[in-house]
């Protein structure tokens, strides 16, 4: 039998999309088009609108959170660092506890399904819009693949809902109803995100921001304001006594026009003359501004060093402290968005198409992955004198910390070379060398150190005699240019020296081809 995330039994599977629907006043919702309240905001209309959702019409706070996005690029560009960081995090669908065989296999076709989508960071994108308006809705529309029940998901607006009057954390479709029309089963991804404690009414963020959004729009037009008036200079004209109307309203026309167009005509006997600019400071302004916008970053993000740096207080370790908070913030975010995603998504395509459905009370579940990878020259460190203390450590333990997935049957695997020894395998072998004896070596070896000893020997005596005669002139020197003159008529046999050295010569060459013949057989 099917049924519900809450047990409750479905009469048939879910056909058509709810706002489809036949009747007329769910039908009309595609007609529905904002009336951007943010026009003409005063503390007053803000306020109205916000006991207005507290009653249940969430129209005016949801179309005044999506006008602050669009007319305030610091409040969207917040928004997008906090919603986009979900889309780069990895996720996994996790079987019930001691999950069966054929659970195994559903959560392996789940799995498949969903990475089979081109839509999923699509949904995950705009689930995150409930961050700012209290919720985000996307309607499923149920399609037959290749005899898999595979759900499409459509955006709805955010002002097509309102509240169950008996149950204010209840979303419905407006139909001009005062309940309004149930949510069907199996027809809808309801996001409702908490970024704040409360009904769905009270719980969003727009809340938060709207206030600081206001002050910033009374400061950013005050701003406009006096630069337009102290910034240009005092434009006064003088117009001579008798002058006629028509001649004053065209010196006014003039007056008014020649600071914009940096030209103009006025008649004859009449001036205009151009005053200092009256003095002031924009100072005022600009720290509102500052002020309103570092307390939106601190309501999105949870600080203000991830956003903009003020060269004071911007310091490397407060920037690392604030981008920890903005990773809480961003965990939080994924693990409301996951359980709505198990809860609306993974459900019905589990009980629609999943061989070992037996109800709600064992479901495989959507997780992201919000574990981070530890140190790996750490572990390496210390791991091993951890497991020679005798430590029983699993390896799942290990590579779950640090993030090395298990390999598949048949995947290749890095493993140390064989052939290339350490360091103490080096020292052992070396010292093993030296102590071995010398008649345990072949006899093409014994030959070829013979005629190495006996090309070392003749160029030991060659060269000895030399240094032997030079030592010789040194010692019985008395200056530096006689010792120069001497060592320049020093007899040398250079015959004897290149004899020798072609002899080493020969024996290096014959030398190396022996090694190469070794090390071939």
């Amino acid at each position: 039998m099917l049924v519900d995330i809450y047990g409750q039994p479905l009469t048939s599977e879910p056909k058509e999309m709810q706002t489809l629907d036949d009747r007329a006043q769910i039908a009309g919702l595609y007609q529905h088009f904002s009336d951007h309240p943010s026009r003409g905001l005063t503390p007053t209309k803000l306020a109205g609108i916000m006991a207005e959702a507290e009653r249940g019409n969430l129209i005016s706070q949801c179309e005044l959170a999506e006008d602050m996005e669009e007319k305030d690029g610091h409040i969207f560009s917040e928004l997008q660092k906090r919603r986009r960081a979900l889309l780069g995090l990895d996720w996994q669908i996790v079987p019930p506890r001691n999950a069966s065989r054929a659970e195994l296999a559903d959560v392996a076709m789940l799995t498949e399904l969903m990475e089979d989508r081109t839509d999923t960071e699509n949904i995950v994108f705009n689930m995150s819009d409930g961050v700012l308006k209290s919720f985000a809705n996307q309607e499923l529309e149920w399609q037959t693949i290749e005899k898999m029940r595979i759900p499409q998901c459509h955006w709805r607006d955010p002002a097509w809902f309102q509240t169950n009057p008996n149950d204010r954390n209840e979303l419905r479709l407006r139909d001009n109803s005062y309940e309004g029309a149930e949510l069907q089963p199996f027809g809808w991804i309801s996001h409702k995100h908490g970024a704040k404690s409360g009904y769905v009414g009270r719980s969003a963020l727009a809340r938060v921001l709207a206030w600081p959004y206001l002050f910033k729009n009374f400061s950013v037009r005050d701003l406009a304001e006096f630069l337009e008036i102290y910034g240009l200079p005092l434009r006064l004209g003088k117009y001579p006594t008798g002058a006629s109307e028509k001649e004053k309203a065209t010196l006014l026309r003039a007056v008014m026009s020649i600071g914009h167009n940096a030209g103009g005509i006025i008649p004859r006997g009449m001036d205009i003359d151009f005053q200092e600019a009256a003095k002031g400071s924009s100072s005022p302004f600009e720290a509102m501004i500052a002020w309103c916008e570092k307390t939106q970053s601190k309501a999105i993000l949870g600080g203000t060093l991830t956003s903009q740096a003020d060269g004071k207080s911007s310091t490397n370790a407060l920037g690392n402290v604030h981008n920890e908070v903005r990773q809480e913030l961003r965990d939080s975010d994924a693990k409301q968005i996951a359980a709505t995603l198990t809860r609306d998504l993974i459900y019905p395509m589990y009980a629609l198409n999943g061989r070992s459905f037996s109800g709600p009370h064992r479901i495989p579940r959507f997780e992201f992955d919000l574990s981070e990878p530890e140190d790996i020259e750490s572990y390496a460190r210390f791991m091993p004198a951890i497991v020679k203390m005798g430590v029983p450590v699993p390896v799942s333990w290990v590579t779950d910390k640090l993030q090395i997935p298990e390999p598949k049957d048949g995947e290749a695997i890095l493993t140390m070379a064989t052939n290339i020894p350490d360091a103490n395998q080096s020292q052992t072998a070396l010292a093993a060398l030296k102590s071995q004896p010398i008649d345990n070596r072949d006899a093409e070896d014994k030959e070829l150190d013979k005629l190495i000893n006996n090309v070392q020997s003749q160029s030991a005596n060659a060269n000895e005699a030399v240094i032997n005669q030079i030592k010789d002139l040194v010692d019985n020197a008395d200056n530096f240019e006689s010792l120069r003159e001497q060592l320049l008529a020093l007899p040398i046999d250079t015959e004897a020296m290149a004899d020798a050295l072609g002899q080493a010569m020969m024996v290096a060459h014959a030398a190396g081809r022996y090694d190469i013949i070794e090390g071939a057989e």
